[in-house]
């Protein structure tokens, strides 16, 4: 994990102006609706951090760093509720958190522009720690519970009627790629993860992605940069595909386009971008929902 440490871009500027005072529930009135709640579902607390984390000789007391249940639910406007309920997950990486994961990288803003009917969610991880450890979504049907919470609390504020998970895309930064990577063998619904987007995200346990890949048909979208300590991981499953024959686009970010990411299945894009740029400097997070097979608010 050094070399994940010395490559992450672990704090950006700090977001400034008038978004960042204003409480979450009311920043995106504009683009929909915000809600804030709380499930047991979550990462945290868990046993293997009850005395908190130490990195590098820093300690990470447990009930700064994990004890955090928050869940961000935003709902854009023009969402149509159905028999299902389609769903973005997206997990922060390393020293980061919800909000500020919000902030940096304009997540709901993305997801709103993409005109994808979803709802997008943000579970707190490991709270402004250096750590990629996925708590109780490492566990067998942790993962199933929090989508059950996320709709039962949907369906309480009038927003859908029925709780039927509909497809779900998981997405991910850096760190986030251990979480996303137990949900796909161990969450239980996998049949459900239509979509995967991992953004410079592969650090490892790549064998639970490549069984997910084999297994199943949903669309993976790995991109990597130069300096972020996830190229190598990348080139290597890009090498197992082809010995696998199983088919795969492997371009530059110049090279992306809408009719590319929908027609196939898995993608990998080197990019030229920092580290902390590949998910929102270029709209990506936007760009691979709008080509998704996700339907249209």
């Amino acid at each position: 994990m050094s070399r994940l440490r010395s490559t992450l871009v672990l704090a950006m500027a700090l977001a400034s102006g008038p978004a960042a005072a204003q409480p979450l529930t009311q920043r995106y009135a504009d683009i929909g609706t915000m809600i804030v709640t709380t499930s047991d579902h979550t990462m945290f607390p868990h046993e293997k951090r009850a005395q908190g984390h130490t990195y590098e000789g820093k300690a990470y007391p447990a009930d700064v760093h994990y004890s955090d249940r928050t869940v961000a639910v935003f709902v854009p406007k023009g969402f149509r509720a159905g028999d299902a309920t389609n769903l973005v997950f997206y997990f922060h990486g390393w020293s980061n958190n919800v909000d500020d994961t919000l902030l940096k990288f304009r997540v709901a803003e993305q997801v709103a522009a993409s005109g994808v009917n979803a709802v997008l969610v943000l579970a707190e991880g490991p709270k402004d720690a250096p750590d990629s450890f996925g708590g109780k979504l490492e566990e067998t049907g942790v993962f199933a519970s929090l989508v059950s919470d996320v709709l039962a609390t949907l369906k309480a504020r009038s927003v859908i009627e029925k709780t039927k998970p509909g497809s779900i895309v998981l997405a991910g930064h850096s760190g986030a790629y251990r979480v996303m990577a137990f949900i796909l063998t161990r969450g239980g619904l996998t049949a459900n993860i239509r979509e995967v987007y991992l953004f410079d995200a592969l650090y490892g346990q790549t064998e639970k992605l490549a069984h997910w890949i084999d297994r199943f048909p949903g669309k993976l979208i790995d991109i990597y940069t130069a300096d972020g300590g996830t190229r190598d991981q990348s080139l290597d499953l890009m090498d197992d595909l082809r010995a696998w024959d199983i088919p795969f686009a492997a371009i530059p970010e110049s090279a992306v386009t809408p009719d590319l990411l929908k027609k196939n299945r898995l993608v990998f894009i080197d990019s030229p971008l920092a580290h902390n740029d590949v998910v929102g400097k270029n709209e990506q997070l936007r760009a691979y929902l709008t080509a998704s097979d996700l339907p249209r608010r």
